[in-house]
């Protein structure tokens, strides 16, 4: 038995080895039909009726090998059509089998092609296109986002290196640097602000539904506006590719803070999809037609719907129409519960406000429509269109109470803030690529952008506590108020520029490639406020009061009774300007044209250098509340010269360098006398504020050990000339301005990025550990100057110290996530991420007047996403974010110790999401 079966062994051994000699070796390039039959990596090889498959490398190769015998290929690739080839394999022999695919000039018979928006939504063909380009940059696509949990393009950068968003808002920091050293784009086309008081849009309010990935240019080159010092983002909308599907999606969603308020109540009269737009009433001096201030209970327990859909159609010989659209609505309710918050601390820790209860309800709405349109007229020629609208609401009920100077001296005191905000903005584009010849191409893009911004009625009362209940206040007229404010904006932007290549080689390559272009951008921004103050009169100003029912006190009896009066500003119905609205209009023309010369100077050494020259025209005019009336003119013409050399160590390694000069201009209401009142600060305009120059310097290391993997390290540094802060100047209620704080100021830094394949289970059914980090260390400084100030403002400034670090600048950033990704048969499959972000102390506002700086200091954020696939149709999705609820915590930096000025924590989010395919 012993011998037979020993026997058995060796004859099975001796045939495995015969087997293993004897096989036959298939082998190709695959190519993009749609790109002039360049490299097309990471698609699909596969052995019809068989498990074997190989994916084609970085240069579009692939190799199997498999028995002698006939046997059929299916080569396909995401968004093209798939082909099958025949082939005959001998023994010890290799057949070389070449393919193009494409993405739908024509159709084959009895192949499925399963619906895609397109192949850079991939990690891998990211990675890809990063390591060949010349341009330094950060993409993060839609496999990525969906991976993550990211449900906004906020949310999408802060996942990428020496990024980090402010916490409660969508502003981005990069490396340090805040919003006015940023700019923001859509398909290199520039979109307007929302909020009069940022330069760029918030990004929350960009669904990821809509990209196909977001492209982050960390280091200048040519074809940006020269306003630039931190990064640019740019958002790529979704180009369809692929037969036609249907896509919808529902969820649910939940905050455990709002979840655990017993009260969860919200200003009674306010649409819950957002779409309200409240005005001023008829006669508001002299009639109370205002809304109602009391409040509605809710059940915070929110949801969304979306869908989706594209179709292709092919179109004369070549051609191809694609449509996409997506519509989505989504909402969110949170709670800020047992927090604490002070105003006005002094430099020995005193507050004229402090508040040792805070709270924050908060409900908000997203509905986001996309159209693209794409017309390939034919591989030479393709035109698109997109059309995106979005609106977003916010609605919140702010409480503070405690002690309030002169006010409630006891800690008796009660401000509560009802807000609601509503944005609508309408993007429209059109872009053309066209292909002149071999060695030439036009691409041309213009847009039409509209932002309407609005606060339809935001209401702010102050009350005192008394022994026999609670009364109004009655110190200052803006104590009680109802506020309103309009913003619109329109801008008009349009980009041309054409390559020619030159200099070809005996390997029919091209060494050297002339970019010319041109681009402008006419913006026009008009802004109107109107504030009316609520004032008790004598006889009335110990009236007791129900905060939760303040329509039996402020009603149209009571103003006739003279209970109260109401005046804006500018004075009461007495006053014949007493209505006018406080305005600041603002115009800015930017026009530029660039020469880009690119040249490979020899297999492994390619350099970038360009020259871009702009003219800047920034008017802005105003009429306040300061009882001004004025205007102001910022013209500059620049010169902005950048260099960007890349060295190939290897196939697998490249060396760059990056260097350019740029310039950072003030935003429009930072140079209007205008002044905006929040709880706890006022801001003030300055129109002596000027531009700053910047000069950037980048040196980058970067490593592909595979097709998604990736190990990176860049040092980098800035120099600005005069930087722009926002300060708190000498006045008698310590109003913030912005401020040319310095001649100087320079920003130091590294950073890493490594992502890594762990472990690969499974090589026929997919089922793979991956992990990825990324971390940036920042060193910022600048020069705090009183005198400069004094001389080229009407301000004053005392600076607690003679050097700060910049706003919004982390000595450290942190990005982490761990994946494990399973497939099966049937289409079923298990997506689950944990990611962990990490930043460390920055400072929120510079000290003044012996008072320190106030700091957010350090916090982790963790979260877990589980996304999984039914089959082939259903989907299921889990997110838990903000898993360690970690304290958020503000303090202001005092000579004696620091004061802790804000307190709080923001609950764990939760949300479930379904999706079914057709």
């Amino acid at each position: 038995m012993k011998f037979n079966l020993r026997f058995l062994f060796i004859a099975l051994f001796i045939c495995t080895i015969s087997i293993a000699q004897n096989k036959g070796t298939i082998s190709g390039v695959l190519t993009d039909k749609d790109m002039n039959n360049a490299a097309l990596p990471f698609a699909n090889v596969l052995v019809k009726g068989t498990n074997i498959s190989v994916n084609t490398d970085v240069d579009g190769k692939y190799s199997l090998s498999v028995n002698p015998g006939n046997y059929t290929l299916i080569f396909s690739f995401l968004g093209y059509e798939s082909v099958e080839a025949p082939v005959a394999v001998k023994a010890n022999e290799t057949v070389t089998v070449n393919q193009g695919l494409s993405s739908g000039s024509y159709t084959l018979k009895d192949v499925v092609v399963q619906a895609s928006t397109g192949s850079k939504q991939k990690e891998s063909a990211l990675l890809l296109e990063q390591k060949n380009a010349v341009d330094i940059k950060q993409s993060i696509g839609a496999q990525e986002l969906s991976r993550k949990g990211v449900s906004d393009v906020a949310a999408a950068v802060s996942k990428t290196t020496g990024i980090t968003k402010q916490e409660g808002s969508g502003n981005i920091f990069v490396r340090g640097l805040g919003d006015r050293y940023n700019s923001t784009t859509m398909n290199g086309l520039p979109i307007p602000s929302n909020d009069p008081e940022k330069k760029n849009i918030n990004l929350e309010i960009f669904s990821t539904d809509i990209l196909e990935y977001v492209s982050i240019d960390k280091v200048y080159s040519s074809k940006l506006y020269g306003d630039f010092a931190g990064g640019n983002v740019d958002i790529i909308s979704k180009d369809y590719k692929g037969n036609g599907y249907f896509k919808i999606e529902m969820g649910s969603n939940v905050n455990t803070n709002a979840l655990a308020e017993k009260d969860f109540k919200l200003q009674r009269g306010i649409s819950s999809f957002g779409f309200d737009n409240h005005s001023i009433p008829n006669n508001p001096l002299t009639q109370y037609n205002y809304n109602t201030l009391q409040m509605d209970g809710k059940n915070p327990i929110a949801g969304s719907l979306g869908i989706s859909g594209g179709k292709s159609f092919n179109v004369g010989d070549g051609g191809k129409l694609s449509f996409f659209a997506t519509a989505n609505f989504s909402n969110e309710y949170n709670s800020i519960r047992n927090a604490t918050a002070k105003g006005g601390v002094n430099g020995a820790g005193v507050a004229n406000k402090d508040f040792y209860s805070y709270t924050d309800m908060g409900y908000q709405t997203n509905s986001t429509g996309l159209l693209n349109v794409g017309y390939k007229i034919n591989s030479d020629n393709k035109v698109s269109f997109n059309t995106v609208y979005i609106n977003t609401s916010s609605q919140s009920k702010e409480e503070y109470a405690g002690y309030i100077v002169d006010l409630a001296n006891n800690g008796n005191g009660l401000i509560r803030r009802f807000n609601y905000e509503k944005n609508s903005l309408w993007i429209n584009q059109l872009l053309g690529d066209h292909k002149l010849s071999d060695r030439s191409k036009l691409n041309w893009a213009a847009s039409y952008n509209i932002i309407d911004g609005s606060m339809p009625d935001r209401a702010q009362n102050t009350f005192r506590n008394e022994p026999n209940g609670y009364v109004l206040s009655s110190i200052s007229r803006p104590d009680n108020h109802r506020y309103f404010q309009k913003l619109k904006e329109d801008e008009l932007a349009g980009n041309l520029s054409v390559d020619y290549k030159f200099n070809k080689n005996s390997d029919d390559e091209y060494k050297g490639k002339f970019t010319l272009g041109a681009s402008g951008r006419i913006k026009n921004r008009n802004f109107e406020a109107s504030q009316f103050n609520f004032l008790s009169q004598p006889g009335y100003t110990n009236t007791i009061v129900d905060p939760n029912n303040l329509d039996l006190f402020y009603n149209e009896t009571n103003l006739n009774n003279g209970y109260f009066n109401i005046s804006t500003f500018r004075g009461n119905s007495q006053v014949s300007n007493a209505l006018d609205p406080q305005t600041y209009d603002g115009k800015q023309t930017i026009f530029g044209g660039y020469l880009n010369t690119e040249y490979k100077f020899n297999p492994k050494l390619t350099a970038v250098l360009g020259l871009r020259a702009e003219s800047i025209v920034q008017n802005v005019d105003w009429n306040t509340q300061l009882g001004d009336v004025g205007s102001d003119e910022l013209s500059k013409v620049a010169f902005l010269p950048s260099l960007t050399m890349k060295y190939e160590l290897n196939e697998k390694q490249n060396l760059r360098l990056g260097f350019s000069k740029t310039y950072t201009l003030p935003q429009f209401k930072e140079r209007a006398l205008f002044v905006y009142e929040e709880v706890l600060q006022v801001k003030v305009g300055n129109p002596y504020l000027y531009e700053s120059d910047d000069y950037n310097l980048d040196l980058k290391w970067e490593m592909f050990p595979t097709s998604d993997e990736l190990i990176s390290f860049t040092a980098f540094g800035k120099y600005i000339l005069n930087p722009m802060n926002e300060v708190t100047i000498a006045s008698s209620s310590n109003d913030i301005s912005y401020i040319n704080t310095g001649d100087y100021g320079y920003v130091a830094g590294a950073e890493v990025e490594y992502r890594k394949m762990l472990f690969n289970f499974d090589e026929v059914n997919a089922k793979k550990l991956s992990a990825g980090i990324n971390a940036s260390y920042l060193h910022t400084s600048q020069e705090l100057n009183a005198d400069k100030v004094d001389r080229e403002t009407d301000y004053q400034v005392v600076f607690t110290n003679t050097k700060s670090q910049f706003t919004g600048a982390s000595d450290l950033l942190l990005n982490a996530d761990l994946s494990y990704l399973a497939e099966w048969q049937n289409d079923r499959s298990l997506n689950t991420t944990i990611a962990y972000s990490y930043f460390s102390d920055r400072i929120n506002a510079i000290g003044t007047n012996g008072r320190g700086d106030l700091v957010d200091k350090a916090f982790g954020s963790l979260d877990f996403i589980a996304k999984s696939k039914l089959n082939k149709n259903l989907g299921l999705d889990f997110v838990v974010k903000n898993i360690l609820d970690p304290k958020i915590n503000r303090v202001q930096e005092n000579a004696s110790g620091d004061v802790n000025v804000l307190s709080y924590k923001k609950g764990l989010g939760l949300s479930f999401k379904l999706n079914y395919t057709f």
